[in-house]
């Protein structure tokens, strides 16, 4: 297959188009949460109507509430290597390709590959939700675009993800829906936080911001902390 063939896979009832050694200029619109349950759209547009708040909250009003527990036993290998393709049960899994490409490749715009690869992606532009800042990416500065966990996996840890099976585990840090390139920076000023600890630098992104975080918890049945439904509400009035 020559570099400017095209492979369309229908995967999991989700279209994903790979381009060998080329480029993806077709626009990322970034979605709404609301319209994006399945989480292979690309982005987070920003909630604003009012009847999509109230959706918002309805949403959130219904996760369970805990306390937080202890860290104990964390590490990042009890979700899996990193970025491997060994989910069996979301979005993009078992397709051949890295997960954080998967989202790279969904959520920039003027994706590259490097020659020859269908999967990985070495420059891209994207506009990141968090900060509102244009990046212009390029893989030897890597760590300037990072794919977060919308719901951290040390978070989820202490929520209760140590008494899931490895393969659901697999699944929660691999689901699209949970995943979200950002910038570096700010993904790092996160860490580990819920939304009562931290919460985008761009204001009006926040509500979008906590409906998938509520989207992940829900789907997974993982609950949140008393303090963190109450921020959650607060963003979406």
């Amino acid at each position: 297959m020559s570099a400017k063939d095209t492979i369309a896979l229908l995967a999991g009832g989700v279209l994903v188009v790979s381009f060998i050694g080329g480029t993806k200029s077709s626009p990322a619109t970034a979605a709404s949460p609301l319209n994006n349950t399945s989480g292979t759209l690309p982005g987070l547009a920003p909630i604003t109507k009012d009847t999509d708040k109230v959706s918002a909250r309805t949403l959130i009003k219904g996760l369970r509430v805990k306390d937080r527990g202890p860290k104990t036993g964390y590490e990042r290998t009890r979700y899996g290597d990193n970025w491997a393709d060994t989910a069996t049960d979301v979005p993009y899994a078992r397709n051949g390709c890295r997960t954080r490409d998967d989202l790279l490749a969904r959520d920039g715009l003027d994706v590259k590959y490097r020659q020859g690869s269908r999967c990985e992606v070495v420059s891209l532009r994207l506009t990141d939700p968090y900060t509102g800042r244009t990046i212009d990416w390029r893989k030897e500065h890597a760590d300037e675009i990072q794919v977060d966990h919308v719901i951290p996996l040390a978070y989820g840890w202490r929520m209760g993800t140590p008494r899931w099976s490895m393969a659901k585990r697999l699944d929660f840090a691999n689901d699209p829906l949970n995943l979200l390139p950002v910038d570096g920076a700010a993904n790092e000023q996160k860490d580990g936080s819920g939304p009562a600890g931290w919460l985008p630098p761009q204001h009006r992104i926040r509500c979008a911001y906590v409906t998938r975080f509520a989207q992940v918890a829900g789907k997974y049945g993982l609950p949140v902390t008393r303090e963190d439904k109450n921020t959650m509400l607060a963003q979406c009035r």
